[in-house]
């Protein structure tokens, strides 16, 4: 929502730049229509939520659609379980690498021709991954996919911050259902649609470059228009629902600087005293325990991801079942990836979310370690419960800062320490399925892991924000 204060001097400023009516009346002249300021906002901040559903879509399938045929694609390029770990190790360090190169791309082109190459570059990577030849080509391929997932992911809770600065809960738990959606979609169809294809693993892989294209439709708009970017602006009205949304209403009344009929002329240094606050975000330990967080609550995801079918496959579980389980522990996101950050954004502290979600992944391993193909579809949906720390994660992010450019620093701090945090895990397990022979010792890190999760997911759930604890 504009705020009456600030409507008539964007409108004004747009109206200088807008064609004259079709009907001949001069611009400005009575019976003229109004200027299309508001309309053209309103028009933006549609396509925004649209390319933010479409590209949250494509942030996953790369990485749930190679697990459910992962028993093919191992034997067909002739992977060991070592190898093979290294394969589902890659997406976070991916994530990790590029990760933190998406503020400053964002700060140079701006966020939505990031998130546009973003999607061209998964829709790529997606498309040639299948038919690279070999394992080299095969990872390198994935790279470039998981490279525009990466970005991608850093630059999400930054857009729904500065468009959406009153509605972070909900505009976050879209993004994260859209992004759940994805994720079971991918381990649910991919199995049935390579069968449908002629049984090629190939062409059940290459299938979803097709959803990645489309996801760069919405966004190649705001790519060309660049006054669509949302520091440019007007602040929208603050909802006292949010714990931070005061602060960033306080925020940006002290740095609107001149009055109203001058702000156009300074937008594009407040924009930048925005992007570059003094924060030197390693000396907060809020960021230090939400990275940890992140990490590991991505080294629990991704194993998953990439391990959970195997698993029960290797419990007697037909491969066609084994995928919807994935599917249904993926899919147990979609509705509570939607109320989790709502409720989240209410609560003055998200510890007791955070252990709520850490008990039902302790009782899903424990399920999972003692009669996998016995509970399968009960160990699916805990595990798909605590899977839900992801959009948990996105929300803090969002809270644990006052303005859009604290939270792009912290997105990309504790997305990128996370992801590297998360590397090991996958290929940890790979090397010790190969070394014992079973799930035993993979299962009973995954549930080790969960306690430390638990522990600083609480730390970071503290009613505070980084800019109390990092400003230099």
């Amino acid at each position: 929502m504009v705020s009456k204060e600030t409507r008539p001097t964007d409108t004004t400023k747009r109206r200088t730049a807008a064609p004259p009516a079709a009907s001949g009346t001069r611009p400005g002249a009575p019976g003229t229509p109004a200027a299309p300021a508001g309309a053209t906002r309103a028009w933006a901040m549609r396509l925004v939520v649209v390319g933010i559903v479409l590209a949250a879509l494509n942030l996953r399938p790369a990485i749930t659609s190679l697990g459910a045929l992962l028993e093919e694609v191992r034997d067909s390029l002739g992977m060991s379980g070592s190898v093979t770990g290294l394969l589902t190790s890659v997406p976070p360090f991916c994530f990790a690498v590029f990760g933190v190169m998406a503020p400053r791309l964002a700060r140079r082109f701006g966020p939505a021709a990031v998130v546009c190459a973003g999607m061209a570059a998964i829709a790529a990577g997606l498309a040639v991954r299948p038919f690279a030849g070999g394992t080299a080509g095969f990872l390198a391929a994935s790279a470039l996919a998981l490279m525009g997932i990466a970005v991608s992911n850093v630059l999400m809770p930054v857009i729904v911050k500065r468009w959406f600065p009153d509605r972070v809960g909900s505009m976050t738990g879209l993004y994260s259902m859209a992004l759940a959606l994805g994720t079971a979609l991918a381990a649910a169809v991919t199995v049935p649609m390579t069968e449908a294809l002629g049984g090629s693993w190939r062409a059940g892989l290459g299938v979803w470059a097709v959803l990645a294209a489309a996801a760069i439709l919405p966004w190649l708009p705001l790519v060309r228009d660049r006054r669509a970017a949302p520091d440019q602006a007007p602040a929208p009205a603050v909802d006292d629902r949010h714990p931070a949304s005061g602060a960033v209403a306080d925020e940006r009344q002290k740095s609107s600087g001149p009055a109203p009929d001058e702000r156009h002329q300074t937008s594009a240094s407040s924009a930048a005293g925005q992007q570059a606050p003094e924060l030197r975000i390693a000396r907060s330990r809020t960021a230090w325990a939400l990275a940890v967080f992140f990490g590991l609550q991505a080294t629990a995801a991704y194993i998953i991801m990439g391990w959970m079918a195997q698993i029960f496959r290797d419990a007697g579980v037909s491969a066609s079942t084994a995928g919807l389980l994935l599917a249904v522990t993926m899919f147990m996101g979609v509705p509570l990836a939607f109320v989790i950050p709502r409720l989240a954004a209410r609560l003055p502290s998200q510890g007791p979310i955070v252990l709520a979600l850490g008990i039902c992944g302790l009782a899903g391993y424990a399920g999972l370690y003692l009669a996998p193909a016995g509970g399968a579809w009960a160990w699916a949906l805990l595990l798909g419960i605590s899977n839900c720390s992801f959009p948990l994660a996105l929300t803090m992010v969002g809270m644990r800062a006052r303005t859009g450019a604290g939270v792009a620093q912290l997105s990309a701090f504790a997305q990128s320490t996370g992801y590297l945090i998360s590397i090991p895990g996958p290929l940890l397990v790979g090397v010790l399925y190969q070394s014992s022979g079973g799930w035993g010792l993979p299962i009973a890190l995954m549930a080790g892991l969960m306690i430390p999760q638990i522990v600083v997911g609480v730390l970071a759930g503290r009613n505070r924000t980084v800019e109390e604890e990092a400003t230099g």
